[in-house]
């Protein structure tokens, strides 16, 4: 890939070590690859045609780890835009993590011990809903703190986590970060003063601990 011109530029935004914005410029190349089977598997497996994609930052920067990204697809990729597209799907892998970490580690899908193929599907498919909602709150809460809990919340719900977790909030406080910390505090959030906001997992936690919430 040191062989290959730069394709062209593409600006992303990031954070840095101490959680401040920043923006990165990427060299964007790509190249054609042709990639043969195993020596002993070659009567049995034609040889692929891929697309290696190479994103490197143009400047090392100072407060973060530099940024160099090597994709490799059998999708086409013919021209700079292209190459964009699939960067751009890449970038969003960590939030795929972070859904199917909810899935596993909030919901417990995994411990479920339903015997039929049915039940266990029905299972899921409720808690990939459960997983997103939980997952799309979190993250609200952070871009739109002050977000009024009917933003991602029913009447309905609201009610019943002010059944579940019985306080009297000041005026003023019945945010949604509120009543996120309400669910968290269903699954074993203690809400110290010293404790950090909420995070996916918890409150993941705190959904599958209340049938009624569900």
């Amino acid at each position: 890939m040191d062989e290959v011109a730069v394709k062209g530029l593409h600006c992303i935004d990031v954070r840095n070590n101490n959680g401040d914005p920043d923006e990165a410029v990427l060299e964007i190349r790509y190249r054609k690859i042709r990639v043969l089977p195993p020596i002993g598997k070659q009567k049995r497996y034609p040889a692929l045609t891929l697309t290696e994609i190479h994103a490197e930052e143009r400047v090392t920067p100072k407060n973060r780890k530099k940024i160099e990204w090597k994709l490799i697809t059998d999708l086409p990729v013919s021209s700079r835009t292209d190459a964009i597209e699939k960067l751009e799907w890449y970038a969003l892998r960590w939030k795929i993590e972070v859904f199917h970490k909810i899935l596993k580690s909030g919901c417990k899908a995994e411990a479920s011990k339903l015997r039929t193929a049915q039940r266990l599907t029905n299972l899921i498919s409720l808690f990939c809903i459960l997983s997103w909602r939980v997952f799309w709150m979190t993250m609200l809460n952070r871009s739109a703190p002050d977000a009024t809990p009917t933003l991602a919340l029913t009447a309905t719900e609201i009610g019943v986590l002010d059944r579940l977790v019985n306080d009297k909030p000041r005026a003023g406080q019945k945010m949604l970060s509120h009543y996120l910390i309400k669910i968290a505090r269903l699954g074993g959030y203690l809400a110290r003063a010293s404790d950090p906001t909420p995070g996916n997992t918890s409150c993941g936690a705190g959904c599958r601990a209340s049938p009624t919430l569900l």
